[in-house]
Order: structure tokens, then C-alpha cells, then sequence
């Protein structure tokens, strides 16, 4: 397959066709306006409906199992959602691919100190601010307006979305999720595929796999996510 929207560095594609996926398409037209890096080829989404079709202007070519039909086309996952939060983390398993198979992108706008580093696959975007020694694993999803402060660590497939807030020395276990405008502690520690509630404010740790919301957040319930084998 050669299908492409016409760019003239390295070959990318987007595996989903949603709304963080189209976001995350239109990071990758920003980064080429600063200096062009990616050639953008499409999305891969596994509905049939959309094979064929465009979002955004950019065509949907088949569905995820489609990857190896690209070469060595680098490739980002870009799924997930409060209801499905543990989407990327199957998708990447099931593909199967080398580390080095997966891009790293982050906005122009973002603000990444030197001390601070971004894992494989995953996606920084506009106006978020890593602000020193902050690490970030694989697959992590930044939405715009995250705010990380110093010694933060945010594990693999974690989903901080926008406008999140962490103070110092959070630590953000793999496959949790952290709904808009979360503010964090310093020091406490947000469990496995924990999902923590819009505009919450966590003040205690929350162990692995519930649910929390509220000021000052508190237990609701256990979650319910199929994260198959951890990672």
C-alpha cells in the first residue's frame, strides 16, 4: 500500500480513527509546519465502516492487522477512553511490534525539559508542560494543558487527559487513567489502571484497578477494564 497524504519524511501511521487518533493527526501537521518529519500515510481502524474513508482529510486504509502491510512505517496507537481506557495496551500487544517501531510525538507547543523523557508511542499534546526530570513510560497519552512538576513518573499506557495537574513526585502506575482537570498531591501514588474522575482532587494514593472521583476524591467503586496480562 502507498497511499499518503503527501508528506516527505518518515512514513506514520495512526492506528484508530476517533477523536484522540484525529488529534493526533493534527499534532503531526503541526509538528511538519515546524520542519517536516512525518509522512503521514493514514489511520488504521478496525470498524469496516470506515475503511475507505477520510477524517479530517486523512483516509483510513484497512484495519490494525494491516501494519505489516506498511513496511517499516512507524506507527502510534492513539485509542482509549474513560469506557475503554485499557485499548491501547491490547492493540500493542496484539501487533507485536519492536519498541523501535513506534513513534514518539510531541506538540511545538509542549514544554519538555532536558531532565524529563518520553518513552515509545507516546503522545504529547499542545501546551503541556513536563517541567524536570519527569518520565513518562510507553504509549502514555498527554492531552493539552497537562501539567507535570519535578520527579514525576507516569508508567506505560497511562491516559492523563486535558488540563490535568500533578504535583512533585507523583507516581502514575500503568494503565491509569485520569480524567479532565485531575489534580494530584505530591507524592501519592494512582494504582494500575485506576480510572480517577474529572475534576478530582487525590489527595490519598489509590490502589490498583477502582474507581475514584470527587473533592476530595474518594472510593466509588472497582473498576471494570480488560487490560488482559499486564504490561
Amino acid at each position: 500500500m502507498t497511499m499518503s497524504t503527501g508528506g516527505t519524511g518518515e512514513p506514520l501511521l495512526i492506528v484508530g480513527a476517533g477523536g484522540f487518533a484525529r488529534e493526533t493527526a493534527q499534532l503531526v501537521h503541526a509538528i511538519n509546519e515546524v520542519s517536516p518529519a512525518w509522512d503521514l500515510l493514514g489511520h488504521l481502524d478496525d470498524d469496516p465502516a470506515k475503511h475507505g474513508g477520510k477524517v479530517d482529510g486523512v483516509p483510513v486504509l484497512a484495519g490494525t492487522d494491516a501494519v505489516r502491510s506498511f513496511g517499516d512505517a512507524r506507527i502510534v496507537v492513539c485509542t482509549g477512553s474513560p469506557r475503554d481506557y485499557a485499548s491501547r495496551a491490547r492493540i500493542v500487544r496484539r501487533l507485536g511490534l519492536p519498541p523501535d517501531r513506534y513513534a514518539t510525538l510531541v506538540h511545538p507547543s509542549a514544554c519538555v525539559s532536558r531532565t524529563s523523557s518520553i518513552g515509545p508511542g507516546s503522545v504529547v499534546l499542545a501546551q503541556a508542560v513536563l517541567t524536570a526530570a519527569v518520565t513518562l513510560g510507553a504509549h502514555v497519552s498527554v492531552m493539552p494543558h497537562v501539567t507535570l512538576t519535578h520527579d514525576d513518573e507516569v508508567g506505560d499506557f497511562a491516559t492523563l487527559a486535558a488540563g490535568v495537574r500533578l504535583a512533585g513526585g507523583v507516581r502514575v502506575e500503568p494503565g491509569a487513567y485520569l480524567g479532565s482537570g485531575a489534580l494530584v498531591r505530591e507524592t501519592r501514588v494512582i494504582g494500575y489502571y485506576s480510572l480517577v474522575g474529572m475534576g478530582a482532587v487525590v489527595t490519598r494514593d489509590i490502589p490498583p484497578e477502582q474507581v475514584w472521583a470527587g473533592v476530595p476524591a474518594r472510593y466509588v467503586r472497582q473498576a471494570t477494564v480488560d487490560h488482559g496480562a499486564l504490561s
